[in-house]
């Protein structure tokens, strides 16, 4: 019989293999592409469901008939602007707190707000401070109401990418400060995300189940999982590469080109009430094929796809039920 040879387990791309310094990660929005001025959204895993869709796939070859398929349950609360970022050869020139922001009573369990509002700028072109700064580009800091969810009170925080020219970024900002921003007006039907944040938590773990090693013989000495040797006399350390016991979990990951299958407001929507280990989906929400990253409740950053694949873009499902 020849050797069993199998790929190695635990990929080296993510080191050090430890838990997420925070929830919701950083993006390099200038990489991501949309038609819409808002590149992404933040958004809340409330559990799994089984949709029943017909399918319309072209060449499908369930073409026209009803299957069932595994679906994900997102709650999008609507989002507002905290402030305004400006950047000048890729580095962060100046911020600017946007008017209205102190008066959040949210807002203050997660930041200290200054509470002279003469400092908080409605109109960005009216801050003198701007009139002399030279910038090639401008972000938003926005925020989720999470408190309408009944999740929890803090918001969460990300900075968030804008698409167009300096000009209608700008416009886009305009009109939106103070004002709440929802999900329907940004991603719809059918359409490709992908989904930024945290793997599930497993603690710390051994070096099976941590990278898949295989047990020892049962008359090995010295426990049969883990490694037979973490390395040779020299060099006389313990290089990174030796499968050893450790943290598990809580990793950053993205679940890339994910479906959007259905999406609306939850008002009325019965099948949305008594999630397990969630409750009610009480604001907006998506329905994405497949599963994501992350345990119920799980924070998540929703964006615009990065690398669009020819065969889940012509993916078409119509929704019939959900159960």
């Amino acid at each position: 019989m020849p050797t069993r040879k199998a790929p190695r387990k635990g990929s080296l791309q993510y080191w050090p293999r430890k838990r997420a310094g925070k929830f919701l990660p950083r993006v390099n929005w200038s990489a991501i592409d949309s038609n819409k001025p808002l590149k992404g959204f933040i958004c809340y895993k409330a559990g799994m469901m089984t949709a029943l869709v017909k399918d319309n796939t072209p060449d499908s070859m369930t073409k026209g008939k009803e299957i069932a398929i595994p679906v994900t349950i997102l709650e999008c609360p609507p989002i507002k602007i905290l402030s305004v970022r400006f950047y000048k050869n890729g580095k962060v020139a100046k911020d600017v707190l946007v008017e209205g922001v102190d008066k959040d009573k949210s807002l203050k369990k997660k930041l200290k707000i200054p509470k002279d509002s003469s400092k908080l700028k409605k109109d960005i072109d009216a801050d003198s401070a701007l009139k002399d700064l030279d910038y090639d580009n401008v972000a938003v800091i926005a925020y989720s109401a999470v408190s309408k969810t009944g999740l929890k009170k803090k918001p969460d925080l990300i900075e968030i990418g804008l698409h167009g020219s300096l000009d209608e970024k700008k416009n886009f900002i305009k009109e939106n400060i103070g004002k709440e921003i929802s999900v329907l007006d940004f991603f719809e039907n059918g359409q490709l995300i992908d989904l930024r944040g945290l793997t599930k938590g497993k603690g710390t773990q051994g070096p099976v189940k941590r990278f898949g090693i295989t047990l020892k013989g049962h008359k090995s000495e010295k426990g049969r999982r883990r490694p037979g040797s973490i390395g040779p006399w020299h060099p006389a350390r313990v290089i990174f590469r030796v499968p050893m016991a450790g943290q598990l979990g809580m990793f950053t990951r993205v679940s890339y080109n994910s479906k959007i299958i259905d999406l609306g407001k939850s008002k009325g929507k019965n099948e949305l009430k008594g999630i397990k280990n969630y409750g009610d989906v009480r604001t907006d929400y998506i329905v994405v094929k497949g599963s994501v990253q992350g345990p119920s409740k799980r924070q998540l950053i929703m964006t615009s796809p990065l690398r669009k694949t020819k065969k889940t873009e012509k993916q078409a499902y119509e929704l019939v039920s959900l159960k």
